[in-house]
């Protein structure tokens, strides 16, 4: 016989817990089932190498949109630290020079941008896109915790018609080359379009455009945060809530298929009965679940990223003097990212080759938050640093052997990295006590293995604009919030969800929302 529960929720990830949270805070009896033994999906924090003691965001790393709201909601004591640098590009023609964008020196800022581009006035305009942007930011960012807004209404909100056209009407190549006047100043702005997006500066489907706004838009500023205690401190948080509020966390309970009446069944032969059923994994493993047929044929989810975790005894040395490595790794560091390597290596994947120079972004958390390194390792001068590889579509992998592929990503990541670096980064990897190097890669092939990302999609799918169209259906609860599947008694509330994607909780957010106007 089923046990019975208001909401039985699928999956165990950040937006699941915080779902949980809100239903069980509003007295609802909730169950949440996770496949894996911990909690978390793909923002947890673990210790990659024995022995050693660094704690890493093991898959997503930053924060941005996470809603305030969702913070006191649910009172998480959670520590967003601002970074003082926004970014660091060096020239790939001379890296010995490069762009450094510093917040709290403008004067800086503008002498890296005459120093590197020769252009006196294009730290101005680079600084006056980001203002351009901070309206639509306003208008747009406070609405993805309420029921979705027509288009027409958001854009009525802003008096800068040109940029909406701009943003959602156009490709973003339109809006750079208009804006800022260099390759690699413009670049530096295109990456926003092609985290985790397989895409290019003029593609006509504009995904590059929906994936930049979300970047954008973060916290109306479009800032990003460095988590204190790694991104794990933000999905323990969260299961706290979850816990605290009454909701039922079951680990190692692998789902195996679902019925659109809200029964859920486990590998074990267990079922579970809801009301209602709030699916945390994406909709292609959704849709295996219920027995649907997919949809998504022409638009398969497809990641298109490499993510490298390391741990070095020291900073490396740059190849520009005129940039201490502390304030270059502090932010985001661009390698091979002007907007023409971005396009050509675009065009090379898009061919089935492996981009020669990869572009890539790097970060260095711990230089932000060194509590994610033990004291000893604090004290000898130990950093952490994440490798971001972009244009790496996941087709690239198929009939490769997966240790191969990601040897074959490995090897393009370190030519591109050391090209900017005055030494081989291999000379600043630290070594674990066992004498192996702490270095640690995820393809897209990993992401589907371990967390069941079809096609190692970190967004679920193609993104969709954080808006309803004018003509969009919105009768049900459901359709409002942004959370409807193929059947009325099944929520998205995953990173699939209408504005899901990245760490927010906004998919938890919202498919809990819907859930209690449809339960009363």
């Amino acid at each position: 016989m089923s046990a019975l529960y208001d909401v039985v929720i699928v999956g165990g990830g950040h937006n699941a817990l915080t779902a949980a949270a809100y239903l069980a805070r509003a007295r609802k009896r909730v169950v949440v089932l996770e496949r894996q033994h911990g909690w978390g999906g793909a923002a947890v924090s673990e210790h990659p190498w024995p022995g050693v003691d660094a704690r890493l965001s093991r898959y997503s790393y930053l924060v941005s949109l996470l809603p305030r709201t969702i913070v006191d909601d649910l009172d998480l004591p959670l520590d967003l630290r601002r970074r003082r640098y926004s970014s660091y590009t060096p020239d790939p023609g001379d890296p010995t020079r490069g762009l450094l964008v510093d917040n709290a020196d403008a004067a800086a800022t503008t002498a890296s941008f005459i120093r590197t581009t020769g252009d006196v006035r294009e730290a101005e305009r680079f600084s006056e896109l980001s203002d351009r942007l901070l309206p639509l930011a306003a208008a747009v960012f406070p609405t993805v915790t309420s029921p979705l807004r027509r288009e027409s209404e958001l854009r009525a909100l802003l008096p800068d018609a040109g940029l909406w056209d701009a943003v959602t009407r156009r490709p973003l190549g339109d809006l750079l080359r208009e804006s800022l006047h260099t390759d690699i100043a413009r670049g530096v702005a295109l990456t926003d379009g092609l985290i985790g997006t397989f895409s290019w500066a003029d593609d006509p489907s504009l995904r590059q455009n929906r994936c930049f706004l979300y970047h954008v838009i973060g916290g109306g500023t479009g800032d990003w945060d460095v988590p204190v205690g790694g991104m794990g401190s933000v999905s323990a948080a969260l299961e706290h809530a979850a816990r605290a509020a009454g909701a039922e966390l079951r680990a190692e309970a692998e789902v195996v298929a679902i019925d659109p009446d809200g029964t859920v069944t486990l590998a074990s032969g267990e079922t579970f009965s809801g009301r209602l059923v709030l699916s945390g994994v994406g909709p292609a493993v959704l849709a295996d679940l219920l027995g649907d047929p997919r949809t998504d044929e022409a638009d398969p989810p497809e990641g298109a990223q490499l993510k490298v975790n390391l741990l070095l005894s020291r900073l490396p040395r740059l190849r520009d003097h005129e940039v201490a490595p502390e304030a270059a790794f502090a932010g985001t560091f661009h390698v091979n990212e002007t907007m023409s390597q971005l396009d050509d290596a675009y065009a090379t994947a898009a061919t089935g080759g492996i981009p020669d120079p990869l572009p890539a972004e790097i970060y260095c958390h711990s230089l932000t938050d060194p509590s994610i390194l033990g004291p000893r390792l604090q004290a000898s001068g130990a950093q952490t640093l994440t490798l971001f590889g972009l244009q790496l579509p996941h087709r690239l992998s198929a009939g490769v052997d997966p240790d191969d592929y990601r040897a074959r990503l490995m090897d393009a990541a370190q030519r591109t990295l050391d090209a900017v670096l005055a030494e081989p980064i291999a000379d600043c990897i630290y070594t674990a006590p066992d004498g192996t190097p702490c270095i640690e890669a995820r393809t897209t092939v990993d992401l589907e293995r371990s967390l069941r990302m079809t096609g190692g999609d970190i967004f679920h799918g193609p993104l969709a604009w954080p808006w309803a169209a004018d003509d969009e259906p919105l009768d049900s609860p459901a359709q409002r919030w942004g959370v409807a599947s193929s059947h009325d008694r099944v929520l998205l509330c995953g990173s699939g969800a209408r504005r899901g994607g990245a760490v927010s909780g906004i998919g938890g957010h919202n498919a809990a929302m819907a859930a209690l106007e449809i339960l009363g």
